[in-house]
């Protein structure tokens, strides 16, 4: 069993296990209830983490962990119909729900 990553919520932790999962990874959460203790242990040792179960499958899951965390953008885009400003990764107009040109 080897460590794989660790993160400041366990929202993320758990994130990345459902990604590995889907993939076919077995992981284990270790740490996940020690967040009471923040200030009686260095801060980074109470962070959840992320455990491979097969050191086999270390590499791929490194992979997949470092794809999900880059965001594609597109360019940002106008809206044709409310002229709404919106960020690239948007389809459709978070003002009035038109799609992208």
């Amino acid at each position: 069993m080897k460590k794989l990553t660790s993160a400041e919520t366990i929202v993320t932790i758990t994130h990345y296990q459902n990604l590995l999962s889907a993939e076919g990874i077995r992981t284990e959460i270790r740490n996940q209830h020690l967040g009471g203790i923040m200030g009686e242990m260095p801060v980074f040792e109470t962070w959840p983490q992320l455990w491979i179960v097969n050191d086999l499958d270390f590499d791929r899951a490194t992979q997949l962990i470092e794809s999900a965390d880059v965001e594609p953008h597109g360019a940002p885009w106008t809206c044709s119909k409310c002229g709404e400003e919106n960020e690239g990764q948007y389809a459709a107009c978070w003002n009035c729900g038109v799609s992208a040109d």
